[in-house]
Order: structure tokens, then sequence, then C-alpha cells
């Protein structure tokens, strides 16, 4: 065989083994936006992280007090093939969204619904959220049933403070 033919050969494979391997470890599965329907397992992302997250905060005086998340955060919700992890969700029997429901200090503060797979939807600079510490954000089934379980992210909020002097 000539040295052109194995070329011919080799360099296409070449080239899609370096595609393949040029996509980060990190990188969300490819999924194009789909409906949440009943009897699905899915899990939650909170800022594009599961399991552990955190959540910037515009907060001003005292540590320990409340203040509003910054702009440019999101959550969304991906399905998930089978129950592998405690973290996971549950749709149940009637379920066709998900609610995301934030620890918030107060309870006027409305979750963020999301009816869609893989399709992003703003954290509420409008909710009133600790300035510091750690909480649960909650992917809840809506409407519930008897067979729906949750899903959660541990966040941990962190004040990037607000004002004059502050860079955020």
């Amino acid at each position: 065989m000539s040295r052109t033919r194995i070329f011919w050969l080799i360099a296409p494979a070449a080239a899609l083994l370096t595609a393949v391997a040029a996509a980060p470890a990190w990188a969300d599965p490819i999924i194009d936006p789909a409906p949440i329907d009943p009897n699905q397992y899915f899990y939650g992302l909170v800022n594009d992280h599961a399991g552990q997250a955190n959540i910037l905060m515009g907060c001003a005086g005292p540590a320990g007090g409340t203040g509003h998340p910054l702009a440019g955060q999101t959550v969304k919700v991906f399905p998930a093939p089978a129950p592998t992890t405690s973290d996971l969700g549950f749709t149940g029997s009637a379920a066709n969204a998900i609610a995301v429901r934030f620890p918030s200090p107060t309870v006027t503060d409305t979750p963020v619904i999301l009816h869609d797979y893989a399709v992003s939807a703003p954290i509420p600079t409008s909710l009133t959220l600790p300035c510091s510490g750690s909480g649960t954000v909650a992917f809840v089934p809506q409407p519930t049933s008897l067979t729906a379980h949750s899903a959660t992210v541990t966040v941990t909020f962190i004040s990037i403070g607000v004002g004059p002097q502050s860079q955020p």
C-alpha cells in the first residue's frame, strides 16, 4: 500500500480522535430542549453545577444578612437515564414541570418554573437570600404526586459586596 493511501486512511481517524479529545470533561451532554413529562428521572444544575454550586450575592452591611443574587446566574434540569444517586429527582406520575425553590428566609419568594430540559432560566435578582453560608436548592416536580421525588443541589452563598468600592 502506498504512503498516500495510508495517509488518506489515517488522517480522518486522527482528526476524529482529536475532535473527541478536545471536548472538555465538564461539557454538558448534547440534549435538545425537550418537554418535562411524567415518569422521568432528572437532575438539577445551579450555574451549570450539580451537587455543589455557588450563588454570587450582592450584599451590603454586616455579615449574616440577606441580599439579592447577582444577574447572569441560572438554573436548569437535565434528564437522567436511571437512578444512580440520591440527588436525582423523579417527576412521578403527574409532573410536566419542575419548580426550583431557593432557601429563602421569606415566604414571598416565588419559585422558578422549568417546563423543558436543557433550557437555562435566570435566577431572579429579586430573591432575598442569605449573604453567606450554605443551603439547598430544591428541584420539585409539579404537579406533585405520591411517586414524585425532588432533586437537590447544595449551594454556597458568596457575597461580593455592593457599593462604589466593589468590583464584581
